[in-house]
């Protein structure tokens, strides 16, 4: 897997029709290139973030304020999330609308699909981190709408086993936010790529 992944980013030969943008507009490359980019720029707030419920919103004033550069850090992160939800989204319209999901490809596409809902799923968990007014509201309002839903209180008993902001709710969204999403977002674009390059894909390589 991580052969033919390495493979679909750097590939030795590609057919030069394919190195027009008319068709994919190379969508997901661009996406996973901003999703290392989130990567790189989440790491690096990791120096400067303290996951206490009254310690995050300090450590998010002082990396602004006192950190040189940490204003355009924290900013660069923040519009990467934004970039990397649309372009997954524009990538995910692009499939449905070139039917790029048919046989065989439909495994591949509920992999992507997966990959979207990961990415929501991981902007809302960072959306709660700063802990400022914005931040425990649109939480707030994001776990009464599960409620709504099956099994929605089973998760938000998980997701929040306090209040929202509380300490536990919030080491919850970290971990989620830094570890177990990330991981499984990466795990998934290994299996997308691979799946692409086994199923040679709509760009065949030589």
């Amino acid at each position: 897997m991580f052969k033919d992944f390495f493979k679909h980013l750097f590939p030795r030969v590609v057919l030069k029709q394919n190195l027009r943008l008319s068709y994919t507009l190379c969508l997901g490359g661009v996406a996973f290139s901003t999703l290392l980019l989130l990567a790189l720029s989440g790491l690096m707030l990791l120096f400067y973030y303290r996951p206490g419920a009254a310690e995050a919103y300090n450590s998010i004033i002082f990396l602004e304020g006192s950190v040189y550069g940490g204003k355009y850090l924290r900013s660069l992160h923040r519009i990467s999330s934004h970039a990397f939800l649309i372009l997954i989204m524009l990538h995910t319209l692009r499939v449905v609308l070139t039917g790029a999901f048919a046989p065989p490809r439909q495994r591949n596409w509920i992999i992507g699909v997966c990959l979207l809902g990961l990415a929501v799923f991981e902007a809302y968990t960072g959306y709660l981190l700063p802990m400022d007014q914005l931040a425990l509201w649109a939480t707030q309002t994001g776990m009464t709408l599960l409620d709504t839903v099956p099994l929605g209180g089973f998760f938000h008993d998980i997701l929040v086993p306090d209040n929202v902001g509380g300490p536990l709710s919030l080491i919850r969204f970290y971990v989620l936010h830094i570890v177990v999403l990330p991981i499984s977002t990466i795990t998934l674009c290994l299996l997308h790529f691979y799946l692409v390059r086994k199923q040679k894909g709509l760009l065949p390589y030589l």
